[in-house]
């Protein structure tokens, strides 16, 4: 038997945190098996469902690097095959039409209520035969009366429900779209679907998507329902807690490879290993080893790992992500190093993308003032001298590199008999306007000698202007 899996995502709005973590298992899933993974979009509900989410899906899939073998499929496009077997149901005796309005159930429903009765559909037209002409009407499933459905679960087990729990089930609306329900199960049918892994919200759908499959003579797929994810605050995860979308986590600076990782062991564990590759994940994911519990999200973690990922992945596989945040913040490169050498200098030095972008502007940009901190700090007048120095040795040099940088800035400190500190740190708020940056002599490799001299004479026009106050 070939493993085929499916992410079927309704396109109501953005690729959340929860959906990208079951498309993941799912993905990893049929990866592990070497199987197919299929993307479906279920847009049968129109009037919520659109084309900027269907789009924001794909992006947000395409940048997790969730390839998918086939699809993706859209449900809107397949009313004909439903509306087909929800005929052939009618024929057989499986399903039938329902009259009641929509008044009528739910007067229903509060009788039930009252009585303290779970509320329910009563079955009022499952066996009559005197249809009105010219009403408007719904199909409903003929659930079986009598015994039990049985969900094996990878993740919770057995799972029994008594039929007697399940009403008949809406497959066919009044408006003539057929319902999520009935659409699932034709789909995973069709699509040779062996192994469901979705959100412990559609567990109630399951007996009756079970039932139904076995109305169609189709085979029955194995299910794995996993559990939400939490917020820090024990909480299900919303907009409150921070970015919950996918696309957000990209905009505030993290890698895919990242947030892969860390949603994989949101509720999965090989061990006490934390960090996984792609590669590794695929090899050792196993559904059975998906936990019950609810997962918390943390920030903190993921932070940490985006740390790990952008200090040890080959800076080739972080420059396309890396080169998207500069051209979000309008931040030419044509004007500076090659982005590689930036990376290489400040990748342990940053947590997110975002923040590597923020902090290598002056790599490619002159910058308007200092920091206002690190210049009160140390462009003082004392340091004027350390500026002027430095700069005679700098432009002095016949080889522009780290090491002749790093033995002028030496020397300089040595022939004013001063701590390194003294000249140093005076000539890192002049290169790079801010008192932090990767180590001196690398930053200025990166830089052009007329650059660090106008840099300087800035410096000390901006100590010759402090003097006057």
């Amino acid at each position: 038997m070939t493993v085929v899996t499916r992410f079927a995502p309704s396109p109501t709005g953005f690729l959340h945190v929860g959906g990208a973590r079951t498309a993941l298992y799912s993905w990893l899933y049929a990866k592990s098996q070497g199987g197919k993974f299929v993307l479906r979009i279920e847009d049968t509900d129109i009037e919520r469902s659109t084309q900027a989410a269907i789009d924001a899906i794909l992006e947000g899939m395409q940048w997790l690097g969730l390839d998918w073998d086939d699809g993706p499929y859209y449900q809107t496009q397949r009313f004909d095959r439903y509306k087909a077997l929800i005929q052939q149901l009618i024929d057989e005796g499986k399903a039938y039409k329902c009259f009641m309005s929509s008044q009528e159930l739910d007067d229903i429903r509060e009788q039930q209520k009252g009585r303290g009765e779970k509320p329910r559909y009563p079955g009022t037209w499952r066996e009559r035969t005197d249809h009105p002409l010219d009403q408007p009407f719904v199909v409903r499933f003929k659930n079986p009366q009598e015994g039990s459905v049985v969900v094996k679960d990878h993740i919770r087990g057995e799972i029994q429900i008594a039929n007697s729990e399940l009403d008949d089930v809406i497959i066919l609306r009044s408006d003539g779209a057929p319902t999520y329900n009935f659409c699932v199960v034709v789909d995973d049918w069709d699509m040779g679907i062996t192994h469901v892994v979705r959100g412990e919200d559609h567990i109630n759908n399951t007996p009756r998507q079970l039932n139904i499959l076995a109305a169609l003579g189709a085979p029955v797929p194995e299910y794995a329902h996993v559990s939400m994810i939490l917020g820090d605050d024990g909480k299900k995860l919303s907009k409150r807690h921070g970015a919950v979308s996918v696309m957000q986590f990209r905009d505030d600076g993290y890698l895919p490879q990242a947030l892969l990782n860390y949603l994989v062991r949101l509720g999965w564990s090989h061990g006490d290993q934390e960090i996984f590759s792609v590669d590794e994940m695929i090899e050792l994911f196993s559904l059975n080893a998906i936990g019950q519990s609810a997962s918390a999200f943390n920030t903190d973690k993921l932070i940490w790992l985006n740390q790990h990922y952008i200090k040890e992945l080959p800076v080739a596989e972080v420059l396309p992500h890396a080169k998207w945040h500069f051209d979000q913040q309008g931040i030419d490169l044509g004007n500076g190093p090659a982005l590689e050498e930036v990376i290489a200098i400040q990748a342990d030095r940053v947590k997110t993308l975002k923040e590597l972008a923020e902090t290598s502007r002056y790599f490619y940009q002159e910058f308007d003032d200092f920091d206002a901190k690190a210049a009160k700090k140390h462009l003082r007048p004392v340091a004027r001298e350390a500026l002027e120095a430095v700069k005679v040795s700098l432009m002095a040099l016949d080889n522009w590199n780290t090491e002749s940088i790093h033995n002028a800035i030496d020397q300089t400190a040595e022939n004013l008999d001063v701590g390194m500190g003294k000249v140093g740190m005076p000539l890192r708020v002049a290169a790079t306007g801010a008192g932090n940056s990767p180590a001196l002599d690398m930053t200025l490799n990166l830089l052009k000698p007329e650059q660090i001299a106008h840099r300087i004479d800035k410096a000390l026009k901006y100590i010759a202007n402090r003097e006057k106050i």
